[in-house]
């Protein structure tokens, strides 16, 4: 039998657009805005400018747009810059079983190619397509196993993902692509050792699989001869990642073509923990609907899962520390307390002034928790909140629906700032009119305005109006 990754490569080589069901290419206009946005606001901060810095100085073939410079670059390096935007606010689409980032990875590698190639939008579109499959496929096998084992998802899937699409974009044989996969595959990795100190490391695990694909997938195409046994055979990405864990592999080739799990992946409409999500849609229904003010609110209990609670929970006292936007993102206590202090959570979340509120350290300790073994298929939970009065308000937690709206608000709270309101509304009706161009996002990128990076880490200038909360 051949390996699993060639018979992955065969279905990504051949997929045409007529194979793609309508609600999987309904998406990808969707697809398309969310990440332009992210990428157009991450473009301000001090990280994608440090990127940007870096791949300016190495210059290059002048191949690809990259917003925030005057320079176009290499498209490994555009897609090394805009993964980088798109992931550090941490607002980024999401596998729920697997907690893998596809957009951030997928969009910024389609794009960058795209443009360099002068690709159609047909391969285009079935090149973002493949990448969500193949993101959604490997990352669905592993589970949340990467994550419960300090590492993350995202690094590890990333870069198999990023080639996959690089391959289809390209119209590479099944031969190539299994080859470029298998490169890609000794390109994962990521250390969760942000969580411990708010080190950016977790921003450049993204920009890092983008670049890292594209390059394995021109390895490839020169003949470079990639390892097809990546994903079985023993010394495989689950194998050595996980320990030697048992894992399905039948899922990577399960129903493929038929089944699309690459649709499922959620749309965030808060930049935190995609888990804390749930918790936060409940806590403002709820303090909405009965008005409740925090001086009110004695304690907010939620009932998460185990494995959740590792992460957002856990240390308790470290999760009451909100010195670093990491750590802000990562904390379910200090998300909930801002949406209660503030009745809804955007990106000013994220900023120094808000973290340093000490209404918001004080509220975030009557966030409490405990953990259920029933929960954990999705990102559900459940919130009791408990009244001065002795009135107890509850509701099941649970994530907001995919939703065309909320992802074009979300836009244009992202990129008004930067970009001005009517532009933002002119980009939102051109990327979603489109259907799913290529060149479409390049505008984007293309309008945002030029930030000298002669010296990394230089301080951003500009940052974006607070996102609306959803």
């Amino acid at each position: 039998m051949q390996p699993v990754a060639r018979q992955l490569a065969e279905w990504c080589s051949g997929l045409a657009e007529r194979d793609i069901p309508a609600e999987a290419a309904g998406f990808i206009p969707l697809r398309l805005l969310d990440s332009a946005g992210l990428i157009v606001a991450g473009s301000c901060t001090d990280a994608a400018n440090a990127a940007r810095s870096l791949a300016e100085m190495l210059g290059g073939l002048a191949q690809s747009t990259v917003a925030g410079s005057e320079q176009r670059l290499p498209s490994f390096s555009a897609a090394l810059v805009h993964g980088v935007a798109a992931h550090c606010f941490d607002y980024d689409d999401t596998f729920a079983d697997s907690v893998v980032h596809p957009g951030s990875v997928v969009i910024p590698t389609a794009v960058a190619v795209a443009e360099a190639a002068d690709a159609t939008d047909i391969d285009f579109r079935a090149a973002i397509t493949v990448g969500y499959e193949v993101a959604a496929r490997v990352g669905a096998v592993a589970g949340r196993r990467f994550h419960a084992r300090n590492m993350h998802a995202t690094g590890i899937v990333g870069p198999i993902a990023a080639a996959a699409t690089v391959g289809r974009l390209r119209r590479h044989s099944p031969e190539q692509i299994s080859w470029a996969m298998g490169l890609a595959a000794s390109m994962s990795g990521g250390l969760r050792a942000y969580a411990r100190d708010g080190g950016w490391s977790k921003w450049l695990h993204v920009g890092w699989a983008a670049q890292g694909g594209i390059t394995a997938a021109d390895l490839a195409a020169r003949g470079y001869r990639g390892p097809e046994y990546v994903l079985d055979g023993g010394s495989d990405l689950y194998s050595v990642m996980l320990h030697g864990e048992a894992v399905d592999r039948s899922s990577l080739l399960d129903g493929l073509g038929k089944v699309w799990k690459g649709a499922l992946a959620q749309f965030k409409y808060y930049p935190c923990a995609h888990v804390i999500h749930p918790f936060i849609e409940a806590v403002l229904t709820l303090v909405r609907e009965h008005n409740l003010q925090a001086r009110e609110i004695v304690e907010i209990e939620c009932t998460i899962a185990p494995w959740a609670a590792a992460i957002v929970c856990e240390p308790p006292e470290a999760k009451l520390r909100f010195a670093t936007e990491l750590e802000a993102i990562g904390s379910l206590p200090y998300q909930l307390s801002v949406a209660v202090l503030e009745r809804q959570v955007g990106l000013n979340a994220l900023q120094e002034s808000m973290r340093r509120r000490a209404d918001i350290a004080a509220f975030a300790r009557r966030v409490t928790y405990r953990k259920d073994e029933a929960l954990g298929r999705g990102f559900d939970g459940f919130v009791e909140i408990q009244t001065t009065a002795g009135r107890s308000f509850a509701m099941r937690a649970a994530l907001a629906a995919n939703d065309a709206t909320k992802v074009r608000e979300k836009f244009e709270g992202l990129v008004t700032g930067i970009l001005g309101p009517a532009v933002s509304r002119t980009m939102a009706d051109r990327l979603l009119e489109s259907q799913g161009d290529w060149r479409a996002v390049v505008e984007v990128l293309a309008a945002v305005p030029s930030r000298r990076s002669d010296t990394a880490g230089e301080r951003a200038v500009t940052r974006p109006q607070p996102a609306p909360s959803g």
